[in-house]
């Protein structure tokens, strides 16, 4: 990319093309939405912590650049993604003179380097309006949709205060003015990146070339000036001096993020590739070949629904006829006989809980006892029927309100719970997940 150069190819070998300044913009755009994101998932892991760090994303986000920003620009002489790029900032000149950056780059460097008050109007541009540039928008989609409301909603209050005439004017100024004012600064950004790729001019940004900086390649003598900064900093350390002292690690630790951003970047391209390809499945698939995998265990509830032979289960079918159940079904030995002292115990009221079996087809539903319809499993790892577990959770299953009928405070009819281990579902029914066969 960097051999890129502008279409009408100028003797100009370090001023970086178009192509480059666009993607080290693309990459200084991603960056807030990705630390968000970020943010968003801790918070939800430890929302007492951290929502309000995340309700005042913008306001940390902008300080945290302003400390990083003013670091590279003083240390590199550009900015953070700028520097990933290769790139610099430089004090403009009216008019080029390229043998004097040939015959002697270390002085002409030490000429257009960024000087404190160079360092503030940059961070201007770099922190300042990106954020104010965010709030505007902000504001814009939250008071757009009151101007189709009517005049009752954009109105002035009556009897107004101070801050009621601000907002009023602050809403106007949102609705009538900054659209306008939005698409002019895109309208010159286009301009601009038109001129500069066309050689028309230096600056590829008009907030460039209102603070007179441009944005140039980085040379031998600007990675000569970094090291022996290094070294300096080095040598300047007293051997009396902590090691870690807080200027010394903010100096390492802000230094250091010019390597944990490729490292970051290739961690994600390589985690993107990873489940994207079929080289994980096919991975996945070879290692779970020859692995074969027990039956689930249901903890505390092997032994106390002891298991009835076939021979038994089959003579005890014969037995019963269908007159022996109002719906003609049998009723399984092992239920009936179910004790107290046999089934799951609740913790907060110590009943028993009433809880089935599981049967001995597993194609069948452990609650119904019949071919298992609209498959869904339970956070357990069992599978009922969808409208079986949905109803036993709900604690509406016809099963329990007929065994619940004469053992009300005796025991729990497994409400909220799965209906074979009697464990709590969390989330009640939201906590089923249906399996796509």
């Amino acid at each position: 990319m960097e051999f890129v150069t502008a279409l009408r190819g100028t003797f100009d070998d370090q001023k970086p093309s178009l192509f480059e300044v666009l993607s080290e913009q693309q990459l200084n755009s991603l960056l807030p939405p990705t630390l968000r994101y970020l943010l968003t998932v801790a918070t939800q892991r430890h929302p007492r912590y951290l929502l309000r760090a995340l309700n005042s994303f913008d306001e940390l986000y902008a300080l945290l650049m302003l400390l990083v920003e003013r670091h590279y620009l003083r240390t590199r002489g550009g900015s953070f993604t700028e520097h990933f790029y290769g790139l610099k900032r430089e004090k403009a000149l009216r008019g080029e003179v390229p043998r004097a950056s040939m015959a002697a780059p270390h002085l002409v460097r030490d000429t257009l380097k960024l000087t404190t008050k160079d360092v503030w109007m940059n961070l201007a541009v770099l922190v300042g309006v990106p954020y104010l540039k965010r709030k505007l928008d902000e504001g814009y989609e939250i008071n757009a949709p009151r101007a189709l409301l009517g005049a009752a909603y954009t109105r002035m209050p009556d009897n107004p205060t101070l801050r009621d005439r601000f907002v009023h004017y602050y809403r106007w100024f949102l609705t009538n003015i900054y659209p306008s004012v939005n698409a002019a600064y895109y309208f010159a950004m286009l301009a601009f990146n038109l001129a500069y790729l066309f050689d028309r001019t230096k600056y590829h940004n008009p907030l460039m070339w209102l603070i007179g900086t441009r944005i140039r390649r980085m040379t031998g003598a600007d990675y000569q000036a970094i090291d022996a900064l290094s070294a300096k900093s080095k040598a300047d350390g007293r051997p009396g001096q902590p090691l870690f002292s807080p200027r010394n690690i903010g100096s390492k630790v802000l230094s250091s993020l010019s390597i944990a951003l490729p490292m970051s970047i290739f961690a994600l391209k390589f985690l993107e590739w990873w489940y994207q390809s079929d080289f994980a499945k096919q991975l996945s698939r070879k290692a779970a070949e020859n692995i074969e995998l027990p039956p689930p265990i249901i903890s505390g509830l092997l032994g106390k629904h002891p298991k009835k032979s076939t021979a038994t289960t089959s003579d005890e079918k014969q037995v019963a006829g269908p007159g022996d159940n109002d719906d003609g079904a049998t009723t399984e030995p092992h239920e009936a006989e179910l004790a107290a002292k046999d089934a799951p115990i609740a913790k907060p009221s110590r009943l028993p809980i009433f809880v089935v079996a599981f049967p001995e087809d597993s194609s069948l539903c452990p609650i119904c006892r019949e071919d298992i319809v609209t498959p869904t499993v339970c956070q357990t790892g069992v599978v009922y029927c969808y409208t079986c577990i949905h109803r036993w959770i709900e604690g509406m299953h016809q099963k329990q309100e007929d065994f619940m009928q004469d053992k009300q405070g005796k025991w729990e009819s497994g409400q909220g719970r799965c209906a074979v281990t009697g464990r709590r579902v969390l989330g009640g029914t939201e906590g089923l997940r249906r399996i796509m066969v």
